[in-house]
Parts: structure tokens; C-alpha cells; sequence
């Protein structure tokens, strides 16, 4: 599935530090078969999350900004971000929205871990929007919701979470915004965030999952921009609070992988690739991109450029990591045209039963 949470973001960092291992052991194939695959992933980062000429961002006004997380691909949709994610911890009729609707600071991961650079137009969008929808000052200072429409927390009365609430603030967030700014070379703004950061804390300096943003309810023991209802200690949290104080001190993302912000950042790497899998098939492609089918069984692929009307076969050849894979000729075809083809299983000697279509655009 698509998204900006953090884990589907590391995963392209993952491939490349796994190429550097493999090269280290002189797995050259293995090597250049990850990075190949992590910078399809990486071109694709856009496609799937960034959104554009939305509601929301004309009211805040900016071209786009990247989603929280997008459903898998759909002939419904335009793009995976045009269609239909479910939201947790709402009430029944409440769960389904739009993923352009839905914004989270998670997309600063793409910062963090190197794949797009502080100050790239979209990540700037993106804060913009996340400011503006989940941001809350405090006394102590900013603190951001986990994205809008977050049903985990208390309910507007201060009763308990209940299966559903309204969504409170996280204090982790804000030591997450931290390293985003002391990336963008703003040390004194992750420093002042650091504080706030603190200032939520017990007096025993435990520190909260959430923070209490309504007014002050003494009989229920919220107050606010002190520690909500939710887990306390969090550990996420205090691992948060210890790595932004590695980062202040080495005046830079500690934990940020070098390999993606080499590669896409300095070096600006581009794949020719569009990959198709079975569980993620692109409907569209780029013009001048090649398209690469890869499966995990050897099949022959029986492709047209005009709708069948001519034909051509190619058969899959084994690839790293029990992948079968070919690359077909698509790289000269023009916006508007489209790619047809059908599978046959060579193992089980059997058809697929089915076509598939990639549009060029």
C-alpha cells in the first residue's frame, strides 16, 4: 500500500543500505537489482501520495502536498491518492474518507530519511498544510495532532476513549518536526522544539503518548498541554526525545541514511523503470519509461502496443531474490498510448485468464 508512514519510507533507504552490504560480499546482481528497485519506488513517491488542485490546498494556498497514506491502486481512481482510505476510532458511517483529505506529519519522514531534500517545494506545501490543520499552541509551545479526523483519544468532554474520541496531541510529533527543522539548518527552531518537547513531562519526567489541548476539567485530572488519559510512559517518545538530543549535538540528523540523500538528493537519480507487480499494478506509466514486469514465478508475457492487433512474446529471466522479471519495449511509446498484456505461467503451464492495460501519460 502505498504511504508516507515512515516504515513504507524506510524501506527504500533499507534497499539501498542492502546494496551496499551485498556489494560488500560481491553480490554485484543482487546489488544493482535493490537499488534499481528502491529508485522505482523512490520516482514513484509522488504518483502514489502527492496530491494536487484539492480543497484543501486552495484554502491554504498551496499547489499540493503529500497525503498519509493511500489505498492500493484502482480503476476508480485516477491516482492511488483519488481514492478511499479507512480511518480507525471513528463512529459507524465515519470511517471511510478520501485520501486527499487526510494529512499527517508523517511525510517529514521523507526528510528524515534523506529521500527528499528540507526545503523541496512539496515538502514545504506539505508543512504549510500540516500547520494549518494540526498544529496547537500551548504555552509551552507547538504541538501536532497524529492527522485530521483522528478519532484515539478523549472525547470533548474529557470522558474516556472509547473505541472513539477526538484525537489529542503528540508529543513525539513535535520532537519529530524538531529534526525536520534542525534538517532545513534551523538549530535554534529544534532547540526551542526540544523545550516544548519537555515541558509536557511528569514530575517525574515521564513523558506522555498524548497531551490534553481543551480547556482545564481538575475533576477528570486534565488540564491542559499536561498528559491526557493515554500511555505514559511512552517509550516512542522518550526514544524520540533521546535521538533529537544526539542530533542537537552532532548538529546534524543522526540517524539519517546517507545512502538515499546521496543518491536522490546530490546525485539525483531518476529510474527508466515503472514496475508492475501483482500486488501493485500500475495502471499508468510515464512517457519514456521502461516498463518492468516482475513476478514471482517464470512466465511468458504476451504483450501488444496496439490492442492486439499485432503481438509480441517475451519470456521472463530469473532475477535476485526468487523474482522473474522483464523489461519490455515501451520506452519510445507517446502519451496517449497504452500497453495491453496477458500471462502464461510456465511452470503450471497454464494462461493467466486475464489482460492488463498501462496507459502512458
Amino acid at each position: 500500500m502505498p504511504a508516507t508512514r515512515p516504515s513504507h519510507l524506510l524501506s527504500r533507504s533499507l534497499l539501498l543500505a542492502a546494496a551496499d552490504i551485498a556489494d560488500h560480499v560481491g553480490e554485484q546482481a543482487a546489488a544493482a537489482y535493490l537499488r534499481e528497485t528502491a529508485d522505482i519506488w523512490n520516482d514513484q513517491v509522488e504518483r502514489w501520495t502527492y496530491v494536487t488542485g484539492t480543497p484543501i490546498g486552495g484554502e491554504i494556498g498551496v499547489e499540493g502536498y503529500y497525503v498519509r497514506i493511500a489505498p492500493p491502486e484502482s480503476a476508480e481512481a485516477a491516482s492511488p491518492a483519488h481514492g478511499f482510505v479507512p480511518i480507525k476510532n471513528r463512529p459507524p458511517g465515519e470511517t471511510d474518507h478520501q485520501a486527499w483529505s487526510i494529512v499527517s506529519p508523517d511525510a517529514l519522514a521523507l526528510v528524515r530519511f534523506g529521500l527528499r531534500a528540507p526545503d523541496d517545494p512539496r515538502i514545504r506545501n506539505t508543512v504549510a498544510v500540516i500547520d494549518a490543520l494540526l498544529k496547537v499552541e500551548l504555552p509551552a509551545g507547538p504541538y501536532w495532532r497524529r492527522y485530521n479526523g483522528d478519532g484515539y483519544g478523549e472525547h470533548d468532554d474529557g470522558s474516556p476513549f472509547d473505541g472513539t474520541g477526538i484525537g489529542r496531541l503528540w508529543p513525539l510529533l513535535t520532537g519529530e518536526r524538531a529534526h525536520y527543522e534542525l534538517a532545513a539548518g534551523r538549530t535554534a527552531e529544534a532547540e526551542r522544539l526540544l523545550r516544548t518537547l519537555e515541558a509536557c513531562s511528569s514530575d517525574g519526567r515521564l513523558l506522555p503518548e498524548q497531551v490534553w489541548d481543551g480547556d482545564d476539567i481538575p475533576e477528570r485530572e486534565l488540564f491542559r498541554g499536561r498528559a491526557s488519559g493515554s500511555a505514559m510512559p511512552l517509550v516512542w517518545a522518550h526514544a524520540e526525545h533521546i535521538k533529537l538530543l544526539r542530533s542537537l549535538r552532532d548538529e546534524r540528523v543522526f540517524d539519517m541514511p546517507p545512502q538515499p540523500r546521496q543518491r536522490y538528493q546530490i546525485d539525483g537519480v531518476h529510474s527508466r523503470h515503472v514496475s508492475w507487480r501483482r500486488n501493485k499494478k500500475n495502471q499508468v506509466m510515464t512517457a519514456g519509461k521502461i516498463l518492468r514486469v516482475e513476478l514471482r514465478e517464470s512466465a511468458l508475457v504476451h504483450w501488444s502496443r496496439e490492442n492486439w492487433r499485432t503481438s509480441r512474446d517475451v519470456m521472463t529471466t530469473a532475477a535476485p531474490f526468487d523474482m522473474h522479471v522483464v523489461d519490455l519495449d515501451t520506452a519510445d511509446l507517446s502519451v496517449g498510448d497504452e500497453i495491453v498484456f496477458t500471462l502464461y505461467w510456465n511452470d503450471q503451464r497454464r494462461w493467466d485468464g486475464q489482460d492488463f492495460r498501462v496507459t502512458i501519460v
